[in-house]
């Protein structure tokens, strides 16, 4: 899904977070004249990737469609620290309430592509890809996932219902690798991928017997997973995943595997840092 032609998606999300802050109304905003007309800068206090730009500007679409939004940087690019990423002009009343519910947008999505850009940028030259995974934050999962893309690495299943991932609960409830597997084929519609996740070297080569054509491997060492590529020798898309961080995706990545799933890039994202000032 590209999330960002989707506007009726992104408007009814930004409903949704200024109905959780604005509530009944913005009781200081209200001590303000009410004809007032303020510049202001958002500046990011660190160097980052920009993600979010779509959700600001429907914040203050909904807020005030006079308010003018000048962008200088786009979502995917680099800025650099105490660059000015946006100039505002507008009602005052509306920049200030729109001001939170903006930033938490900006912050939270930027800090999901930037560090999802340090991932990739520490496999760069090798023929892999790094994935994210289901673990986001609730509601965030689709602007979460449109930010990975925005820091250059790649989108896993949106959710339960685009692809099958057989785990090892799943393999246990069916009852082998090869019922799991025999099971899904019969069941799940054409086009629709199917992987299912293995322990060992052993499992490994069950599912390959199998018909397995995507292998999670999980918690495998470099070496285990190098093992994988011989044993698999191109008959299944192999990826590698389990405690996976920065400082040892480059030496996964050599292996010689295929993906990369990094479950930080959505789950333990840091805001950036960014900051709304209104001009003299």
């Amino acid at each position: 899904m590209n999330l960002t032609d989707n506007q009726f998606l992104i408007s009814g999300q930004v409903s949704q977070a200024l109905a959780e802050d604005l509530g009944s109304g913005d009781l200081t905003a209200a001590l303000l004249d009410a004809d007032a007309v303020t510049q202001a800068q958002i500046i990011c206090r660190e160097q980052a990737v920009v993600c979010g730009i779509p959700w600001v500007n429907e914040v203050y679409r909904q807020l005030d469609p006079a308010i003018e939004l000048v962008w200088q940087a786009g979502d995917g690019e680099t800025v650099t620290e105490n660059q000015v990423l946006c100039r505002l002009s507008g009602n005052t009343r509306a920049l200030l309430s729109g001001e939170r519910c903006a930033l938490n947008y900006l912050q939270s999505l930027s800090g999901t592509a930037t560090i999802a850009n340090r991932y990739a940028q520490a496999v760069a030259g090798i023929d892999v890809r790094i994935l994210d995974t289901r673990k986001t934050v609730p509601g965030l999962r689709l602007q979460q996932k449109y930010a990975v893309r925005c820091g250059g690495c790649h989108n896993h299943r949106v959710g339960l219902y685009d692809a099958v991932l057989i785990k090892e609960n799943h393999i246990r409830a069916a009852g082998s690798i090869d019922a799991a597997l025999a099971r899904s084929r019969r069941l799940v519609p054409d086009g629709v991928s199917i992987e299912i996740e293995v322990e060992t070297l052993d499992e490994l080569q069950q599912a390959l017997d199998g018909g397995a054509q995507k292998l999670l491997l999980d918690n495998f060492t470099p070496e285990q997973l190098r093992e994988a590529v011989k044993l698999s020798a191109g008959r299944a898309r192999l990826e590698a995943s389990g405690g996976i961080h920065l400082g040892t995706i480059r030496e996964i990545a050599e292996t010689g595997i295929d993906d990369i799933s990094v479950g930080a890039l959505t789950k333990d994202i840091r805001a950036i840092d960014l900051s709304m000032l209104f001009e003299p």
